[in-house]
């Protein structure tokens, strides 16, 4: 079988990407997610485990690798962060690898949080970014347990901003109604299978 149209979805911090992502799950489109993907490496037995232990063996706790400490390594090690990447993005770049190879459907998406700041748009057949107005992601995230205004902000920093990526987009999936967002990625999921949507990506 030929692989699935790709679709690369996106969306900064409390923009309602998982939400997003769970719709597509439930309409029959498998997803791949980048976050959870690293969790997979980073647990106990995951690939990325021992290449970590040989960089930086305080990063183990308990056979797995432990974010805390990593996030106490970076903060004190300005070369910490590269390193880590050379790391676990090849791995993560496997394991995407293994689930597109892996994948029965004619659709599939890859939910990567930071797919324009990492530089892979042109990975996809399409790209979705789900986007709500600047008021709702803040009341959204600021609802997290243990949020600050001062660590959205610096999540915020971190990320392109939203309008920009809206701008890059090739369809946008609103998610301020939740009625909306499903009916938008049902018509996308419908115009890909009806050939209005053509490869236009690598």
């Amino acid at each position: 079988m030929n692989r699935p149209f790709l679709i690369g979805l996106t969306g900064s911090i409390g923009m309602g990407k998982s939400t997003a992502a769970a719709m597509f799950r439930d309409m029959g489109v498998p997803v791949w997610d980048a976050d959870a993907a690293v969790h997979r490496l980073y647990a106990e037995g995951g690939a990325a485990v021992e290449p970590m232990r040989a960089l930086h063996p305080a990063a183990i706790r308990d056979g797995a690798v432990d974010r805390a400490a990593l996030k106490e390594w970076i903060a004190a090690d300005p070369s910490a962060l590269p390193r880590i990447e050379s790391v676990v993005h090849p791995l993560v770049a496997e394991d995407r690898a293994a689930f597109i190879d892996a994948c029965d459907s004619d659709i599939a998406v890859l939910d990567i949080p930071l797919l324009f700041e990492t530089g892979s748009p042109d990975a996809f057949d399409l790209v979705a970014v789900v986007s709500a107005p600047p008021e709702v992601q803040r009341d959204r995230v600021l609802s997290r347990p243990g949020m600050t205004e001062d660590h959205f902000d610096r999540i915020l920093s971190k990320q392109m901003p939203d309008g920009e990526k809206r701008a890059r987009a090739d369809v946008i999936i609103p998610s301020l109604n939740m009625d909306d967002t499903r009916a938008t990625i049902a018509m996308l999921i419908d115009e890909i299978r009806k050939g209005r949507h053509a490869r236009n990506r690598s």
